[in-house]
């Protein structure tokens, strides 16, 4: 059976990438499985009676050694704030490439928790700083102290005892340059050593509430129940910077849908499907629905998207177990053509993930084709022609040509970097002022230019001359020539429109993260878990990749 990749015009649409969920191409599931054969250490646990000092963990393989180094501070109340440009918090985190020396945490005990104005070395990885759930935290550590295991439904409202602010890689503040361990093999994958530190995070979490509790009441102190540790994760709040990342990275985005949309497509070919994955399939479907009925969140936006997401599972399930026979040829592509046609985007995008799970041997190959080289498309082809050009725009970009930029609902909005808060921002371009600052993002409306500059240049014309005159739209070329060749990267929708909801952009990030629970408190910024569920270090070489909906929480 022949079956072809999704349209990027219906794959593409916000509403659509605001819609996908977690699956075995996120990262933090990807990494477990790749790391699972490491050797976990704690190395070092220098902490006083109240929690404050230093831990080191590492993770180990032949020569490879990779560890965290955590300081955990003394914060006042007043003094804790999850914004990025916040300047303490209660713990600060970094990845050493190696085993540190008494002079490297020496250095980054002074460096560290300075985040933005300190300074690293090629030496350190990733960094990053977390603030305490304090109510949760103080909690658990109360209970312990006194013998008895916390109120899991009371743990069950939030799922963890800290929560991130930022994690930075890639050269920042000194760290090490991505070309620098971007040939190694076993972090070829995307965000592996930002998936890394958040994990051990995690863990130094459970180890430091024992800690505070054993020295609270050493005599009656118990440690948290590892049932209870293995299903708590860590919170994360993050605003609109991940909404610039997508845009400013066609080529990693279209790699990363491409991944999804090859594994459906080889799913949907299957012609006839193993009773063991038939059944792995069901059974998630239905394990998961815990984690969609304990999914927390005051905003009825999302709210809304969990009713429908949880209605259409009960009706695909019934409609699995009432009049589905698996045993039939190419079932999966039956299954989609069915959810298509009678479930909303939300809950088609869920069984899509849901589909990959028994499929390890379409998955795992795929995964190793989720970075990207964004440079190797830097270079604009000047010898083509504006004729050229033109087609590409009209079979690429259709949607966006349709969008009429004179009606000002349109052109609503505009993205700037704020001066003071150093983060995106988007403001209403008629009720505030700052749109000279606006950031280059508005590609739907640069193509609509592009489109109107090129209909009046002859067609034979090459690009090169073209853009003698119109360099201002030098960076959209770029982007066109890109999706001639990659064509999920680019969101086929107005980012600038009055209808734009920036939350679906932040999902459609955080959904190949692998997190869990989108609790948005605003259209603008949202909270998240990740590796609720997830084994714990001692567990993770038996560990079974479907833990993910095995939470309690």
């Amino acid at each position: 059976m022949e079956i072809e990749l999704r349209n990027p015009n219906i794959v593409m649409k916000l509403s659509r990438l605001g819609s996908f969920h977690q699956s075995k191409l996120s990262f933090l599931r990807s990494f477990l499985r790749e790391f699972k054969n490491w050797e976990y250490k704690r190395d070092l646990f220098e902490l006083n009676e109240l929690g404050y000092g230093t831990a080191v963990y590492s993770m180990r393989k032949n020569s490879r050694v990779y560890s965290l180094i955590c300081f955990a501070n003394e914060l006042q109340e007043d003094e804790r704030s999850d914004r990025v440009i916040a300047t303490k918090w209660d713990a600060a985190f970094a990845l050493h490439d190696g085993v540190p020396s008494k002079q490297d945490i020496e250095r980054l005990r002074e460096q560290v928790p300075k985040q933005e104005v300190g300074r690293l070395s090629c030496k350190e990885l990733t960094l990053s700083r977390a603030n305490k759930s304090v109510r949760i935290f103080d909690h658990v550590v109360e209970n312990l102290s006194q013998g008895k295991q916390p109120d899991i439904e009371k743990l069950s409202k939030v799922g963890y005892l800290y929560r991130t602010t930022a994690v930075y890689g890639s050269g920042k503040f000194g760290l090490a340059d991505r070309f620098r361990i971007k040939n190694r093999k076993e972090i070829c994958g995307p965000f592996r050593l930002e998936m890394m530190l958040v994990y051990f995070v995690r863990q130094f979490t459970f180890d430091q509430v024992n800690h505070i509790a054993k020295h609270k009441n050493p005599k009656k102190a118990v440690t948290l129940d590892l049932s209870i540790s293995r299903n708590l994760g860590i919170g994360n709040s993050t605003g609109l910077g991940m909404a610039p990342f997508i845009v400013n990275h066609p080529v990693l985005l279209n790699n990363w849908i491409l991944a999804r949309e090859n594994a459906l497509r080889d799913i949907r070919k299957i012609k006839f499907v193993a009773t063991k994955d038939s059944d792995l399939f069901k059974t998630c479907l239905k394990k998961s629905i815990k984690n969609i009925t304990s999914w927390n969140t005051d905003s009825e936006f999302q709210k809304k998207k969990i009713q429908s997401l949880f209605n259409d599972l009960n009706k695909f399930i019934q409609f699995i177990e009432a009049d589905f026979d698996f045993s039939k040829e190419f079932p999966f592509n039956s299954i989609y053509l069915w959810i298509e046609k009678n479930l909303d985007e939300e809950c088609i995008e869920y069984i899509v993930s849901m589909m990959m799970e028994p499929y390890d041997d379409i998955i795992n190959p795929l995964i190793n084709q989720m970075s990207a080289e964004e440079e190797k498309y830097f270079n604009i082809p000047t010898h083509r022609t504006v004729a050229e050009l033109k087609e590409i725009l009209e079979k690429k970009y259709s949607e966006m040509l349709k969008i009429d930029f004179s009606q000002k609902k349109n052109n609503q909005k505009f993205w700037f970097i704020s001066k003071n808060k150093e983060e995106p921002r988007i403001s209403d371009r008629f009720k505030e002022s700052g749109s000279e600052l606006e950031q280059p993002l508005a590609i739907a409306r640069d193509v609509n230019k592009l489109y109107e500059n090129l209909s009046r240049s002859k067609n034979s014309s090459t690009i090169d001359k073209f853009l003698l005159n119109n360099d201002d739209l030098r960076h959209i070329v770029r982007r066109i020539f890109v999706a001639e060749k990659l064509p999920y990267s680019e969101i086929q929708d107005n980012v600038i429109g009055h209808s734009l909801m920036p939350i679906d952009m932040l999902r459609l990030k955080l959904s190949f993260f692998g997190v869990l629970k989108f609790d948005p408190k605003s259209d603008k910024w949202l909270r998240i878990n990740m590796f609720q569920g997830a084994p714990l270090p001692d567990e993770l070489k038996n560990h079974k990749d479907q833990w993910i909906y095995n939470s309690l929480n």
